[in-house]
């Protein structure tokens, strides 16, 4: 099987899918932040959010749904700030994605990955890591929203926690962002193979 990659090249491909896959598994799972109310555990994402209340009418109060699921509506989300967020580091993702994808394919494929192919994907990797960082700094900023300091004890605020923690899945994102910036980046620029030059 022909590739186009060099033995870097095999490295950064497989460095580079493990890096998309921690920051997009971190990006869908709703554990960026911890916290509880009425004594049920919460936890939320940027888009999702596990355990919410809902009015019991037989029995007249508040009651606890354990279940995780994505809000109603985009608008649902409870913050402009974590809208922005959403949108950012989903790009983010998108892009460590596309290069990850690209990167396992030019194992197979010979002269799909050039030094210069291999330089401006990593170029794209850097731009991912970058928004996903993005979109983890501006996650702070809606701490301070209605339904984040039901959860945190009515004291949290931007940059806050109050009685809430960071959850693994924050971590997880930030960690494949990160690593696809400062690794990656850097073996992207030795992945490919010199091109040959044909007289023709």
């Amino acid at each position: 099987m022909a590739s186009s990659l060099t033995c870097t090249g095999v490295i950064w491909a497989l460095l580079s899918f493990l890096c998309a896959a921690t920051s997009c598994v971190g990006f869908f799972m709703p554990y960026w932040l911890w916290g509880s109310q009425l004594g049920k555990s919460v936890s939320f994402g940027t888009f999702r959010r596990c355990s919410y209340p809902v009015h019991d009418e037989s029995r007249q109060m508040m009651v606890m749904v354990e279940e995780c699921g994505r809000y109603a509506s985009f608008q649902g989300i409870p913050s402009t700030e974590w809208r922005i967020c959403t949108i950012v580091t989903g790009l983010g993702c998108g892009l460590l994605l596309l290069v990850a994808l690209t990167a396992l394919m030019g194992c197979c494929v010979s002269e799909l990955i050039s030094r210069t192919v291999g330089r401006v994907a990593g170029g794209i990797q850097f731009l991912g890591g970058l928004l996903i960082g993005a979109g983890c700094a501006l996650y702070p900023l809606g701490w301070d929203s209605e339904e984040v300091r039901q959860t945190c004890g009515y004291i949290s605020g931007q940059f806050d926690l109050g009685k809430c923690e960071i959850g693994w899945a924050y971590y997880c994102t930030g960690a494949g962002a990160a690593a696809a910036m400062l690794l990656c980046t850097w073996l992207a620029c030795f992945s490919g193979k010199k091109q040959k030059h044909y007289p023709y």
